[in-house]
Order: structure tokens, then C-alpha cells, then sequence
């Protein structure tokens, strides 16, 4: 005896889950999940579409970071910084190449914050760089000139004592405190500024007085610059409130300075008035390293081992406020910066297995930071890059592995939905700018920078097109010695080889796309798991499969006898080699056999043709053994 059922699955607004949650058919993200879903999206109305393809943009020298600029609400750019060059895009064509001051193994570690047409670029062994734009083509990157800067005593219980008072003195200090570095360095005693002119041993250096000293007495009033070659210089900064504020050094990592209102290079404090600079440090019960500030409803601070809301409306010396809120911790191997989703500001976890929402809550007067990885926590291992398509609304974030995890995030219509893209090589790093995501993609032993687009099928790919048929395509130079997908005239074509740069394609075509492949999987949770009637272990016949597709001109599907595509042609076609028209509707589909694994996926969408695909539900018709 069988019992007959039929289920409805017509929503993914769980996205892919964690195979720790294959039991939990209790849960809401059960019935919305699916047990894979690579290299497509989820729509926040519950479908779930191929990714689009990847646009080849240029070759780089070597691994990059990438970052936007953005001039004016028309202009914006993006910037790739590899080993000593700085390189500025606008679209898809270099506008600028510029030399700088970093390294590959500096990369990781860059941070940067941007106010009108000027970006600024930190990391805690090179001093601050300001990169400004004139024009199109004419950029500058120079070093950032502090106007007044911030003086901190980083060795206590030290004196020092000066030879003189004016001109050219001595220094002599009671233990090492001098290194080479400190050359051009300066410091200040009871408030009087020297600076260091050459440095004779650990404990003794030469000095010019700009501000006549005091007196000759040794005293353990003294201080250096806060940023030199030898403390290290800022980790991040962001601008809040009409200041820069910088974030933690080498040697001071707890330390957060705000700059004087209105001056973003003047970090003197002063005597405290209400727009002067301010200067404090995060203590509590645990170290608190800062890696990133953010300016959102209130400055906010994320340290190695927790997150901080610092409050003062305005922030003056005397109204600032330093409160901790959560303690998750955020990555300290590498910069990640935050960003911004409908108010709340989401940040990787320094565990590396965790992406959270730092969100305000007005009942409760604090900030909560919800693990919104938690059902997914197998697509989230070491996050090193992470970019928000607020077009799209679509977070994606590049993994170690070279992967890319991305999260369809409605928190209004509690869509929370994670899947995985992938491509052959790997991603590094990932940047969006005005609606368009570019990432940087390790292929065949060097790297690339390409540019998602809905119009594409295909990975490193470029299209062209002509006004009589042509039979050799040129242009894939990237891709040389490779088989690469093809479109033609809008249908799929066989795998072509590049050879000298070129294609070659028999019958010719007017339009082509050419690129690497790649594959979209769909597959569901398994349904005997989450079913009331039988034993999970009884035999289970899947009878037919619908499918609700939209605008989707190709389907393959797996039913238990390997992926067979699945025919849209009509009567009203007019010629068999036209490319695919897009089939809207449902697609019902047989399947035969009992089956007693109960793990095994009744049905499987699979396929690497590069044309769109749109599901929107499945309904299912099973018969259960008891």
C-alpha cells in the first residue's frame, strides 16, 4: 500500500542550508531552502536565476585589491592597487596607471575612506596616501600632510631632559627610548615641540626647539608623534560628523583620533574647545585592537574582540561617549570593511565563519549583531572581500577558497538567502561602483579583472558583433589555448578553440559571445526528511516534477536517470536553428522507479548552457510505501 502526496515548493528565501540542518524540518528555512544552489541568485520575490556572466576588463600585473571612488553622482571609478601601482578604471577602459607606495603582502592590510574627490589610503607601516583627480586621465598620489599632529607617550615612567632650552639641544633620556626612525620625528616636552634632527644611541638624540622649553629638568612629561616609521602609522579612518577619525596604530591598536571640525589634517586637541580634536583609547576587560570605524546613525567601532558605539551629538570633548555593545570580534588579518544594508552595517566575524548585522534598536537604546550566516555557516570559511550591489541587493563575499558566497538580504520580507558562486579559477576580491561588481579573478596562473553583466552567459568573456556574418572572431588574447563556450546569433554553438586570439565558427554569425562556461545547480532539501507520514527510510517514488519557469529558453534536469534537457519547441517556431525563444509557463515532467535512499534529491536542475533561467516553483506528485 502507497500513499500519495503532492508538495509545493515555491519559495528559496532560505537559500542554500548548512547540512547540519538536514533534520530540522521544524524549521521556517527548511520548507524555503535547498539543500544546493550554485551559480545562481535568489529573488526576493522566492525564484532563483542563473548568475550573469563575467565581461573580461583588463589583465593584471599581479593580486589587487579593488576599491571605488566615486567623483560626482556621474563620474565614479575603480581603483585596482597591486604590487607599487595604482590603476584607475572608468567603465571598462584604464584612464590612469600611477607608481605606489605599497606591496602584495601590504594588500591585505590596505584601508581606505573617502570625502568628496579626495581618497585616502592607510595601512600601519606606510604613512597615510591622498589620491586626487584633476581629470579624466590626470591623477596624483602623494603623502597625507598632517596640519597638526597627535602626540602620544608610549613609553611611561621614562625622563627626559634637554641640554637647552632654544636652538640646537641635546637629549638625554633615563632608558632606550630613540631609534634612526625617529629622525624628522617630533617630540614634545611639557607641551614645548622638538624636532629630532639625529639620534646618537637608544638614549640620547639631537634636537631643534621649535617652542622654547621650559626649563633643562629631566621629566616624564614628554611625548612623541602618535604616527612615525617606528609607532606605525593608522589602521583605518572613516569621516563622521565634519572629522576624519583615525583608527588604531602599530603601537597604540585601542586608540581612536578625531581631527578638529572642519580641518581633516589638524589632530591637535588644544585646550578642549568644542571643535577642537579628541583623542581617547577603547579599555575594557579584553583587547580591543580596532580594525574598522564606520560613520552610520553613530560612530561606529569594530575591534578584534568587540563592537563599540561611540555617541555625542555633536561630538565635542566633553559630550563623547563610549559604549560597548556586542562581542563578536572582527577579522585582524586582513582589512574588510563594512557596509551599509538598509541602515544596519553588516561585518565579517573574526572567527571567519560568520558575516552579522550591526543593528540599532530604538526600544532597547543598543546594537545587536545577528549572525546572518548562521543556516549557511558551511558557504561562509574566511571571508576576504566584501562588496554590497544595492542595485541588485545582492551581498557578495569572496572567500579564501575562491569562492564567492552571496546573500539576497529583504530583512522586511525576511528573505535571508545564501548561495554560492563559482567559476573556473578563483576569486580574490570583489568592489561594486554605481551598480556595476567587479572582482578579480586568479585564471590559468595570472590575474583578471572582470565585471558581472546580466547580458553575458559566459565567465571572462566578450561579445562582439558586425553587419554581415564573419567566421573569425578576434579579441581572446586572455583566453589562448583554451575550448571556450560559444553563443551565436543569440543559440548555443559548440565548444570553439582559441588559437592566435581567435575563434573560428562554421556556420558564420553577426553576434557572438565567447568565454569560459560555467555551471548553475538547483537541488532540493530531501523531501522524505521533512514528511509527517511514513518512515524516512520507507520507499518513495517520485511520479512527476512541475516546473514554473519564467522567460527561460533552456532547461536540463535530473530526475533520478542523469540530466536530460528538456524540450520548448512549439508548432509556431518558425525555424529550428533559431536561437531559443523564452518559454514562461510550467514544464511537467515523468519520472519512473522507487527509491529507498531517502538523502538522494528527488530532482536536480543542472546545466552550463549559457542562456538565462528563471525558476519560480516546483510542485512535486510522490507516492510514499508503508
Amino acid at each position: 500500500m502507497s500513499i500519495a502526496t503532492r508538495r509545493i515548493k515555491s519559495s528559496f528565501t532560505a537559500g542554500e542550508l548548512a547540512p547540519e540542518l538536514y533534520g530540522r524540518a521544524d524549521l521556517r528555512a527548511f520548507e524555503n531552502g535547498a539543500r544546493q544552489l550554485r551559480n545562481v541568485v535568489i529573488q526576493p520575490t522566492g525564484g532563483v536565476a542563473r548568475r550573469p556572466g563575467l565581461v573580461h576588463v583588463a589583465t593584471l600585473p599581479g593580486p589587487a585589491r579593488l576599491m571605488p571612488f566615486e567623483f560626482n553622482t556621474e563620474q565614479t571609478y575603480l581603483l585596482a592597487l597591486s604590487e607599487g601601482r595604482l590603476q584607475v578604471f572608468l567603465g571598462d577602459a584604464e584612464v590612469a596607471n600611477l607608481p605606489a607606495p605599497w606591496s602584495t603582502a601590504m594588500l591585505p592590510q590596505l584601508a581606505f575612506t573617502q570625502s568628496a574627490d579626495t581618497l585616502l589610503l592607510f595601512h600601519p607601516d606606510m604613512p597615510p596616501q591622498r589620491l586626487t583627480r584633476s581629470s579624466h586621465t590626470a591623477w596624483s598620489l602623494t603623502p597625507f600632510v598632517f596640519a597638526r599632529v597627535p602626540f602620544h607617550n608610549f613609553t611611561r615612567d621614562v625622563a627626559m631632559a634637554a641640554s637647552g632650552t632654544t636652538g640646537t639641544v641635546s637629549l638625554t633620556c633615563s632608558a632606550p627610548v630613540f631609534s634612526s626612525g625617529h629622525i624628522t620625528s617630533r617630540f614634545r616636552l611639557k607641551g614645548r615641540r622638538v624636532v629630532i634632527l639625529s639620534v646618537e644611541g637608544p638614549q640620547n638624540a639631537t634636537a631643534a626647539v621649535e617652542d622654547p622649553l621650559e626649563d633643562t629638568l629631566a621629566t616624564q612629561d614628554w611625548e612623541e608623534t602618535a604616527f612615525s616609521g617606528v609607532r606605525g602609522w593608522p589602521v583605518c579612518a572613516c569621516f563622521h560628523q565634519d572629522r576624519l577619525v583615525l583608527g588604531g596604530s602599530r603601537d597604540a591598536p585601542n586608540r581612536l583620533w578625531l581631527s578638529r571640525t572642519g580641518d581633516l589634517g589638524d589632530f591637535d586637541g588644544g585646550t578642549g574647545l568644542d571643535d577642537e580634536a579628541i583623542e581617547f583609547a577603547l579599555v575594557s576587560d579584553q583587547v580591543n585592537a580596532i580594525r574598522a570605524v564606520f560613520s552610520g546613525r553613530h560612530l561606529q567601532v569594530f575591534t578584534s574582540g568587540a563592537e563599540w558605539m561611540v555617541t555625542g551629538d555633536p561630538l565635542t570633548p566633553s559630550s563623547i561617549q563610549l559604549h560597548r555593545q556586542t562581542r563578536v570580534g572582527t577579522t585582524v588579518d586582513r582589512q574588510v570593511p563594512p557596509v551599509d544594508v538598509d541602515g544596519a552595517t553588516l561585518f565579517v566575524a573574526r572567527s571567519g565563519r560568520g558575516v552579522h548585522e550591526f543593528a540599532y534598536t530604538d526600544v532597547a537604546d543598543t546594537y545587536q549583531a545577528n549572525d546572518l550566516a548562521l543556516v549557511a555557516r558551511h558557504l561562509v570559511q574566511g571571508p576576504v572581500s566584501m562588496a554590497y550591489d544595492q542595485t541588485a541587493r545582492l551581498l557578495h563575499v569572496v572567500m579564501a577558497d575562491g569562492s564567492i558566497a552571496t546573500l539576497t538580504l529583504y530583512r522586511a520580507e525576511q528573505v535571508t538567502a545564501w548561495t554560492r558562486l563559482e567559476t573556473e579559477g578563483a576569486f580574490r576580491a570583489v568592489a561594486e561602483t554605481e551598480g556595476r561588481v567587479f572582482a578579480v579573478v586568479e585564471r590559468f596562473g595570472s590575474f583578471r579583472l572582470e565585471r558581472f553583466d546580466e547580458t553575458m552567459g559566459l565567465d571572462a568573456a566578450l561579445s562582439g558583433s558586425a553587419a554581415t556574418p564573419q567566421d573569425r572572431w578576434l579579441g581572446l588574447a586572455h583566453l589562448q589555448a583554451r575550448e571556450v563556450g560559444v553563443l551565436a546569433d543569440g543559440a548555443p554553438r559548440a565548444a570553439a578553440a582559441v588559437i592566435d586570439g581567435a575563434i573560428t565558427l562554421d556556420p558564420p554569425a553577426t553576434t557572438v559571445q565567447a568565454g569560459l562556461p560555467f555551471r548553475h545547480v538547483i537541488e532540493p532539501l530531501p523531501a522524505a526528511l521533512g514528511s509527517a507520514q511514513g518512515s524516512a527510510a520507507a520507499p518513495l517514488r517520485l511520479v512527476s516534477a512541475t516546473f514554473r519557469l519564467l522567460a527561460t529558453p533552456a532547461l536540463e534536469v535530473d530526475l533520478g536517470r542523469g540530466v536530460q534537457p528538456v524540450p520548448f519547441r512549439r508548432l509556431d517556431t518558425p525555424l529550428l536553428d533559431a536561437p531559443p525563444a523564452p518559454f514562461t509557463g510550467d514544464v511537467a515532467l515523468r519520472a519512473l522507479g522507487w527509491r529507498r535512499d531517502a538523502m538522494a534529491p528527488l530532482w536536480r536542475i543542472e546545466g552550463e548552457t549559457p542562456l538565462p533561467l528563471t525558476l519560480l516553483s516546483v510542485t512535486t506528485d510522490m507516492r510514499i510505501s508503508n
